[in-house]
C-alpha cells in the first residue's frame, strides 16, 4: 500500500484456536485494503500487542483460557475504546453471552468460518471482510474514503429472488406494514426505536444482519424489553398490529400478501447485495406486495444493501424514511438511499418511533 492515499486497515485476531487464526488470516489477506497486524491465542498475549502496536479493528473470540473475551472486551472499552468484532461459533447456548458482548460494546457479530465447502469459505470472506471495514468506518473519526475493495464474486441483487414490481400492488388497505432494514450499529438502535412504540403499533417487519441463530436470542431480548411482541420470523407468519417480525440469519425474508393480510415467506437463495437476509429482497417485496401500504425505514449500516429496494418502494406509493448520517453509528446504507432519491424523509434516530407511531394517519 505504499504511496496510497488510504494505508490499510490493520486487524489484530484474539482467538485460542490455531485454526480459526490462520483461517481468518488466509480470508484477510485477500483484501488489498486490510492488514493483519497480528494474533494472539488468548487476552492476556493481546494485550501485549496492543502495547506494541494499536489495530484499527480487534476480532474477538469468546471463550477462551485465562479471559474470557467479554471481559477483555470490557476492559477494552473502559481503558482504550477500539472497534471490537466478536467471532463466535454462535451455538445456541452461547447467543445469549453474544448479545452481553454487543452490550458490552461490540460493533458487529460474525460467525467463524467453516473450510468445509468452498462456497460456504467464500461468503464467509465476504462477510469477514465487510465487517471489518464496517468496524472502522464505526470508529470515532475514522474514515476510510477511497480505500480500494476486495473484489469478489459477481454482486447479486434482488432479482435471483423475485422480479422489480412491475405495477402498483393493490389499493390500500386499513392497516400499515413497516419494513425496516439495519446493519452495523442497527442492534442497539432497532432495541430503542422498538421499545418507544405503544402496543398497538402496525405490523413491523425487520431485516438485521446478524448470522444465524444470533437472531433469535436478539429477538427474544427485544421481546422482553418492548410493549409490542418481537419474535424471529418463521416461514407463514402473520404480520399483524402490535408484532415485529425479525428475518432469522442466513436466510431472506419476503412480504406477501393474501388477500387483505400480509404474512412472511422464509427463503434459502444467494446473498444478495452480499448479504442473506438481504434489506433489498424484504423492500422489493414490499414494493411488489403493499406499494402505498407500507412504510421503509433503512438505518445505520455500511455498504448500500436496501438502497435499491427502498427506491423501488417509494416509486411503488411506499413513504420512505432514512436515518440521518448524525445518529447513524455507519452513514453507508442510509447515504446510499438518500443519493439515489429514495428517501421521502431524513431523520434522527430519536424521530423514528414517533413518526413510525404516526403512520396510520399519514395519506
Amino acid at each position: 500500500m505504499a504511496g496510497s492515499s488510504a494505508r490499510p486497515i490493520r486487524v489484530l485476531i484474539v482467538d485460542d484456536s490455531a485454526a480459526v487464526r490462520q483461517a481468518l488470516t488466509r480470508i484477510l489477506a485477500d483484501a488489498p485494503d486490510i492488514e493483519v497486524m497480528g494474533t494472539a491465542q488468548d487476552p492476556f498475549f493481546a494485550a501485549q500487542r496492543i502495547q506494541q502496536e494499536v489495530p484499527d479493528v480487534i476480532i474477538l473470540d469468546i471463550e477462551m483460557p485465562r479471559m474470557d473475551g467479554i471481559t477483555f472486551l470490557r476492559r477494552i472499552m473502559a481503558q482504550r475504546p477500539l472497534p471490537v468484532i466478536i467471532c463466535s461459533s454462535l451455538a445456541e447456548d452461547g447467543s445469549e453471552t453474544l448479545l452481553q458482548a454487543m452490550d458490552a460494546g461490540a460493533v458487529e457479530v460474525i460467525a467463524k468460518p467453516r473450510m468445509d465447502t468452498a462456497q460456504f469459505l467464500l461468503e464467509s470472506g465476504v462477510r469477514v471482510c465487510d465487517a471489518v471495514r464496517a468496524a472502522a468506518r464505526a470508529r470515532p473519526g475514522r474514515r476510510m474514503a477511497g480505500a480500494p475493495s476486495r473484489t469478489v464474486e459477481r454482486k447479486l441483487t434482488a432479482d435471483v429472488m423475485l422480479p422489480p414490481p412491475v405495477s402498483r400492488a393493490m389499493a390500500r388497505t386499513t392497516e400499515r406494514v413497516v419494513c425496516i432494514g439495519a446493519s452495523t450499529g442497527g442492534t442497539e438502535s432497532l432495541a430503542m426505536v422498538l421499545q418507544a412504540l405503544p402496543a398497538d403499533s402496525p405490523g413491523i417487519v425487520i431485516v438485521q444482519h446478524m448470522p444465524e441463530r444470533f437472531t433469535a436470542a436478539f429477538a427474544r431480548r427485544l421481546d422482553g424489553l418492548c410493549k409490542i411482541d418481537v419474535k424471529e420470523a418463521e416461514d407463514g407468519d402473520a404480520v399483524l398490529p402490535g408484532r415485529a417480525l425479525i428475518a432469522p440469519g442466513n436466510r431472506h425474508m419476503l412480504l406477501q400478501r393474501g388477500g387483505a393480510r400480509y404474512h412472511v415467506s422464509i427463503k434459502d437463495g444467494p446473498l444478495v447485495s452480499r448479504h442473506r437476509p438481504s434489506v433489498d429482497v424484504l423492500f422489493r417485496s414490499a414494493a411488489q406486495y403493499a406499494g402505498p401500504n407500507a412504510v421503509g425505514v433503512i438505518m445505520t449500516g455500511m455498504g448500500d444493501d436496501g438502497a435499491r429496494g427502498l427506491l423501488e418502494m417509494r416509486k411503488a406509493g411506499a413513504h420512505t424514511v432514512a436515518q440521518d448520517e448524525e445518529s447513524c453509528v455507519v452513514f453507508g446504507m442510509p447515504k446510499e438511499a438518500i443519493a439515489l432519491g429514495a428517501a421521502e424523509r431524513v431523520i434522527g434516530l430519536d424521530r423514528i418511533p414517533v413518526l413510525l407511531s404516526e403512520v396510520r394517519r399519514w395519506n
